[in-house]
């Protein structure tokens, strides 16, 4: 029968999450011990591109002042055509704490054609830093908050474990109702698209990274050729990964517990935005992998609840592959201090999800992909 086959094949998707992909969901996993490393700390040039940032980029500069390195280390914000006062907080800021020598404000040059506004930031705050001559470069958001010893923590992990790039996924807030009903999922669903086991094994393929929180080996960033070569994508953090490991290089992918995001989505449509902006892009635009998505997520995670409703058989499996994405979702819900409760919801999160999906297609063809801080960072073309 249909709900047979159904009922078989997303208890067999389930088995094959929990069991086959690199253990994705076992956070712990994610977080492994620090290599040691022993020797003079390496030098860190730090890029912070910020676009009308000033209610959070003062959090984010005084955080990477305040680091515990021994290194010497310098703070390069790029302002990117902000119309309010993030130059002024950022000056504030690094005069406050005494580091304004520390603190280099870069004003980019408008964005030129085939690149989005982020990486042409970026590349205007590498380009200022070539006579800072870094060891590496820590391209971190102005929205993120970093815990002291995170610097420190992203060399040492580089250094001792032989690693061109590596990132943490700075943990996100998680106060308001649509915040604590979606964003664990967001962690979930991010960590099955890359699983970090994977992520870190050269004979794999799989190449991610969190751009909130990245630290390049500058070797590495020369050797794929610089940040030109990523110069249109708008899964900016991703692509860069992929470019350093098709280079020969080694990536690692983590998750934060000290450093976070300052930016809150109070409202569920401000969450969906959130998906909305990249889940096409994800997609390489194709219609076709769109359909397939669709139908994927609908076996995965609708089926299993509508399927209790049918015979026996076909109930029993779905049952079962509905225990398996409740028990899988559970690390992720703890980390976020979450009920358990919350794994029975996921299918219902994961339909908030596949409408964002949706959504992000229609919005790029109606030539708004990727809207962020007024631009439109993802154009569809002819």
């Amino acid at each position: 029968m249909i709900t047979e086959a159904v009922g078989a094949v997303s208890l067999a998707i389930w088995i094959y999450l929990v069991f086959g992909r690199g253990g994705f969901w076992r956070l712990r996993d994610h977080r492994s011990p620090l290599p040691e490393h022993v020797g003079p700390a390496p030098s860190v040039a730090v890029i912070i591109p910020a676009r009308n940032e000033a209610e959070v980029v003062g959090h984010a500069v005084r955080s990477l002042l305040a680091q515990k390195y021994s290194g010497r280390m310098h703070l390069f914000l790029v302002d990117d055509e902000s119309s309010d006062d993030t130059v002024k907080v950022v000056q504030q800021v690094a005069e406050d704490a005494k580091g304004i020598n520390r603190v280099t404000v870069v004003q980019a040059r408008p964005v030129p054609d085939g690149w989005t506004g982020k990486l042409w930031a970026v590349s205007e705050g590498l380009r200022e830093a070539v006579a800072f001559d870094a060891d590496y470069f820590l391209l971190a958001d102005a929205d993120i908050a970093h815990a002291p010893d995170s610097v420190a923590s992203l060399v040492n992990r580089a250094q001792g474990g032989g690693f061109d790039l590596v990132s943490l996924m700075a943990k996100l807030p998680c106060q308001s109702p649509a915040e604590r009903a979606l964003i664990p999922a967001f962690v979930f669903f991010f960590f099955m698209l890359y699983p970090p086991a994977w992520v870190a094994q050269s004979r794999r393929r799989t190449a991610a990274a969190a751009g909130g929180c990245l630290l390049i080996r500058s070797e590495a960033l020369r050797r794929m050729g610089g940040i030109g070569e990523i110069r249109g994508e708008v899964i900016d953090d991703c692509a860069l990964a992929r470019a350093v490991k098709q280079s020969g290089g080694c990536i690692w992918l983590g998750l934060a517990e000290a450093t976070s995001s300052l930016r809150g989505y109070s409202t569920w449509t401000e969450v969906g935005r959130l998906i909305s902006r990249t889940a096409f892009a994800q997609l390489r635009h194709s219609i076709i992998l769109l359909l397939g998505t669709v139908a994927g997520m609908a076996i995965t995670y609708l089926m299993p609840p509508l399927l209790l409703g049918a015979d026996s058989v076909a109930a029993g499996m779905g049952l079962g592959a509905w225990i398996l994405m409740t028990i899988a979702f559970w690390p992720t819900l703890r980390f976020y201090g979450r009920s358990p409760i919350w794994g029975l919801l996921l299918p219902l999160i994961a339909a908030f999800y596949l409408g964002a999906t949706l959504h992000s297609a229609v919005r790029y063809w109606e030539g708004r992909g990727g809207l962020w801080k007024g631009r439109v960072q993802d154009p569809a073309r002819a």
